[in-house]
C-alpha cells in the first residue's frame, strides 16, 4: 500500500503505510519486510524535501543488506538522487559508480534497480553540463526501458530528454518527443503533467515569450506544491532559472507577473482540470487559476474544510475577499469534491458584468460535467464488481469464455497438441462447437482446415458418402467426384457434431479410420490414409446409447479418449454477466445501434431464468432485445420476451415464504424488495448448506466470491 501510494503520488497516506508497515515488522520480526519499509520512508522522505529523514532512513536500510545486492543499490541510488537535489554533484557521482562497479554483464544493466540508476545518472550529466552526453544516455535508457517494457521508465526518460533537448537549444526535436508524450498523460502520475509544464516554460522563455512561460511555470509549481513534491519544486526553479540565463539574463520574477492570460493558457487550464479529475486539491487550484486567466473575478479562493469545520485556504487571487463582500459583488461557492476527509470547494467573487457572470457560468458548466464524467466513471467500476466482465477472446472476437468455460478451455488447450480424439458432451447450444474450434485454434493443426459436420442433418443413406467420399456413378446421382468431409480436413480437424446419430452400418467404418487413419470412398477400390484429428460432441448419453445397444462400445471407447463436458447455462450463471455483455455490444455493432447497455435490474432477470436452449437462446434473446432498442440506450427489465418473463419463477415477488428449499411469493408485489428478499433467503441457505465457507458458497450460488461479498454488503448479511 505504501508503494501504491507513492506511485499515486499520495505521499501522506504513503508516509502512513510505510510507517505501519515499519512497526509491524519490528513487531514480527520480517527482516526483509523491515528493510523494504525503511527504503520506502526513504524515498517518500525524499520526495517530500525531509532529506536529512531520507538519509537516515536510507542508510538504516542499506546497514541491514548485502554490499552489491539490488536492494543495496537501490538505496544508493535514493541517496544519490538526494545528493543530486541538494547540488552535491561530485557525492552524486560517486554513489552512482559504486553502483556502476557491480554491473558484471549486460544482462545486469537492464534489470530494475540499474536500469532506473541510468536515468539518474542522465540527470547527473544534465546538472554538470554535459547535454550531448545526457541526451546519448537518455537514448540508453530508453533502450532498456523498451527491452524491460518498463513503460513508467520510458515515459519519465522521454521527459527527461525532451528537457535535454531543450536546454540543448533543440526546441523543434523537444516538442515532437513532447507530442509522443501527451495522448498518454492522462494515464501518467501528476508529477509527470508538472514536469511536462516545466519543460513548455523553459522553451518558452528561450523563445522570448516570456508571459505564457510564467503561466506554465505556475501551473508546474501548484501541482509539485500540491502533491507534496519537493525535488520538482526545486528542478522547475533550477530549470526556469538556467533558460532565462539563456535568454539575455530576464528576471524570472517578469515571468510570473499576473496578466490577462492568453488563450493557450486558458485551453491548458481547461486539460490541467480534466487531468486531475480524481485530485479535488488540484483542480480547485486550476480553478482558481483559470479564473484568474480570464479575468472575470474580483477575487477567488480555494478552501479546505475538515470534519471539525476548521479551514484551510488552498490557493487565492485577487483582492483581499473580506474587502469584496458588497452588493456588487456576489460570492459563489462552486465545490469540486472530497479529499483525505476534506470538503473542497471555491469562493467565487464575480465581477458584476454580463460577461464576468457568463464566464463564471461557464466554469459551473465545466465542472458539472466533471463530476458527471468522475459519477460515470464510479458507477462503471460499481457495475464492473457486481457484474465482471472477464472475457477471454477465442477467435475474432467471436466468443468469452469466463468461470466453468474458461476451465474448460484451459484443458483444451492443455490437449491441444496431443494427437487424439476428444469427445465433448453437453446439450444442446452450450458452446461444444465453441471447444471444438478452441482445441483446433490451440493445436499445430491451426492454419489448416477446421470442418464441422453435423451428423443429424444429414439423410442416413446418404452419410457414408458425405463423410469418406465417393467416385463419380458410384450410385444413381453420383455425377461427379465428391471428396468428403474427411479428405477436406486434410491435416486439419473434423468436428462432427451429434455423434450419436451415427447409423450402426457406418460406425464400423468409422472405428476403422480411427484406428487405422485409412478411408475408401464409394467407388473406390483401393483404400488410402488420411492425416485427420477427429473431434466428437453429442448432446446424447452415449452411455445409456452404448448399454442399449445402438452405439458401438469400441467406438465408444475409441472416441471418448479425452472427455470434455460442456455444464449446461444454469449450472455456469455466472458466465451469464459476461456473455450477455458481449451479445449485446456485438448486436448493437451489426445494428449499428451505437453504445446499448443492459441495466442492472435486466441482468438479475437474465440471471435467474433456467435458460433451457442454453447460450444460443440467451445469444438470440439478446438480439431480439437489441433490435427493438433505441440507440444508445439501456435495456431495461421490460425489454425481456414476455415467454421467459412468464417462465421465470422468480419474476416479481417479494414477500416469499420460506418452506425448506422453496420459495413461495404472490405475484402482486413491487419487483425489487422481492428479488432482495430472495437473494438474501438463497445466500442465507447457500451459507447454511456450506457452513460458511465464502469459495463454496459463491460457486453454488453461481456467482463470484466478490460478487457474493457485495450482495451481503448490499443486504446487510
Amino acid at each position: 500500500m505504501a508503494c501504491i501510494e507513492m506511485m499515486r503520488s499520495n505521499f501522506d497516506a504513503g508516509f502512513n503505510h510505510a510507517r505501519q508497515c515499519l512497526s509491524m515488522s519490528e513487531e514480527s520480526g520480517a527482516a526483509s519486510v523491515h528493510v523494504s519499509a525503511l527504503g520506502n520512508l526513504g524515498n517518500l522522505a525524499y520526495l517530500t524535501g525531509r532529506f536529512d529523514e531520507a538519509v537516515d532512513y536510507s542508510q538504516r536500510a542499506r546497514s541491514a543488506l548485502r554490499p552489491t545486492s539490488d536492494n543495496w543499490n537501490a538505496c544508493l541510488e535514493t541517496l544519490a538522487r538526494i545528493n543530486l537535489a541538494q547540488g552535491r554533484l561530485d557525492e552524486c557521482a560517486e554513489l552512482l559508480d559504486q553502483i556502476d562497479e557491480s554491473v558484471t554483464s549486460p544482462k545486469d544493466r537492464s534489470r530494475y534497480v540499474h536500469r532506473h540508476t541510468q536515468l539518474t545518472r542522465t540527470q547527473l550529466l544534465d546538472r554538470t553540463g554535459n547535454l550531448r552526453q545526457a541526451i546519448a544516455h537518455a537514448d540508453l535508457v530508453l533502450t532498456l526501458a523498451a527491452e524491460a517494457g518498463d513503460h513508467l521508465l520510458h515515459n519519465a526518460t522521454l521527459l527527461t530528454k525532451a528537457g535535454l533537448l531543450q536546454a540543448a537549444g533543440k526546441i523543434s526535436e523537444a516538442l515532437s518527443v513532447l507530442d509522443t508524450i501527451a495522448p498518454t498523460m492522462a494515464n501518467q502520475p501528476p508529477d509527470f503533467f508538472a514536469h511536462y509544464e516545466t519543460i513548455l516554460a523553459s522553451a518558452l522563455v528561450s523563445t522570448g515569450n516570456m508571459q505564457t512561460a510564467g503561466w506554465h511555470r505556475r501551473r508546474a509549481e501548484r501541482t509539485y506544491k500540491s502533491l507534496g513534491h519537493v525535488p520538482g519544486a526545486l528542478e522547475v526553479t533550477r530549470r526556469l532559472q538556467a533558460a532565462i540565463r539563456l535568454a539575455h539574463d530576464v528576471d524570472l520574477e517578469d515571468t510570473a507577473a499576473r496578466h490577462l492570460g492568453p488563450p493557450s493558457a486558458v485551453v491548458s487550464d481547461i486539460a490541467s482540470i480534466m487531468l486531475h479529475a480524481g485530485r479535488p486539491d488540484l483542480v480547485a487550484r486550476e480553478i482558481v487559476d483559470l479564473l484568474e486567466s480570464v479575468g472575470c473575478v474580483r477575487y477567488a479562493t480555494a478552501v479546505a474544510r475538515a470534519a471539525d469545520g476548521s479551514t484551510t485556504t488552498i490557493a487565492e487571487t485577487g483582492e483581499p475577499r473580506d474587502q469584496t463582500a458588497t452588493p456588487e459583488c456576489s460570492e459563489r461557492r462552486l465545490a469540486i469534491g472530497s479529499a483525505r476527509g476534506r470538503e473542497i470547494y471555491v469562493l467565487v467573487g464575480a465581477r458584476p458584468d454580463i460577461e464576468s457572470a457568463a464566464t463564471v457560468n461557464a466554469v459551473v458548466m465545466l465542472l458539472t460535467t466533471l463530476h458527471e464524467i468522475e459519477r460515470a466513471r464510479v458507477e462503471r467500476e460499481e457495475r464492473a464488481t457486481l457484474w465482471p466482465v472477464d472475457e477471454l477472446p477465442i477467435e475474432n472476437d467471436d466468443a468469452v469464455a469466463t468461470g466453468h468455460m474458461r476451465q474448460t478451455m484451459s484443458f483444451a488447450r492443455k490437449i491441444a497438441n496431443a494427437n487424439v480424439t476428444v469427445l465433448i458432451t453437453g446439450e444442446s447450444g452450450t458452446g461444444k462447437e465453441l471447444v471444438a474450434r478452441a482445441v483446433h485454434t490451440y493445436s499445430s493443426r491451426a492454419q489448416k482446415p477446421f470442418i464441422p459436420f453435423n451428423c443429424a442433418a444429414v439423410p442416413r443413406d446418404m452419410l457414408e458418402s458425405q463423410l469418406f467420399g465417393h467416385r463419380r456413378g458410384a450410385f444413381t446421382g453420383a455425377d461427379r467426384d465428391n471428396p468428403g468431409v474427411v479428405r477436406s480436413a486434410r491435416d486439419g480437424t473434423l468436428f462432427l457434431d451429434e455423434i450419436g446419430e451415427l447409423s450402426p452400418e457406418l460406425q464400423p467404418k468409422l472405428l476403422r479410420f480411427l484406428e487405422s487413419g485409412e478411408i475408401c470412398p464409394l467407388g473406390e477400390s483401393t483404400p488410402f490414409t488420411v492425416d485427420v484429428r477427429i473431434i466428437a460432441a453429442t448432446n446424447a448419453n452415449l452411455d445409456t446409447l452404448v448399454r442399449d445397444g445402438r452405439f458401438r462400445e469400441d467406438l465408444f471407447y475409441r472416441l471418448n479418449v479425452v472427455h470434455l463436458e460442456v455444464k449446461p447455462l444454469r449450472e455456469r450463471r455466472d458466465e451469464i454477466p459476461a456473455l450477455a455483455n458481449h451479445f449485446v455490444r456485438r448486436a448493437a455493432e451489426e445494428s449499428r445501434k451505437g453504445h446499448v447497455r443492459l441495466a442492472e435490474e435486466t441482468m438479475e432477470r437474465l440471471l435467474l431464468y433456467s435458460w433451457p436452449g442454453n447460450v444460443r437462446q440467451l445469444h438470440n434473446e439478446i438480439r431480439r432485445m437489441v433490435a427493438f432498442a433505441e440507440p444508445n440506450s439501456m435495456l431495461d427489465p421490460d425489454a425481456i420476451s414476455i415467454d421467459i418473463v412468464r417462465a421465470t419463477p422468480t419474476s416479481a415477488l417479494p414477500h416469499p415464504a420460506v418452506r425448506g428449499q422453496e420459495i413461495a411469493v404472490p405475484l402482486t408485489e413491487k419487483l425489487h424488495p422481492t428479488l432482495s428478499r430472495i437473494e438474501c433467503e438463497m445466500i442465507k441457505a447457500a451459507l447454511r448448506d456450506h457452513h460458511g465457507k465464502v469459495d463454496a458458497t459463491a460457486k453454488a450460488l453461481g456467482i463470484s466470491r466478490k460478487g457474493l461479498y457485495l450482495k451481503r454488503q448490499r443486504l446487510g448479511l
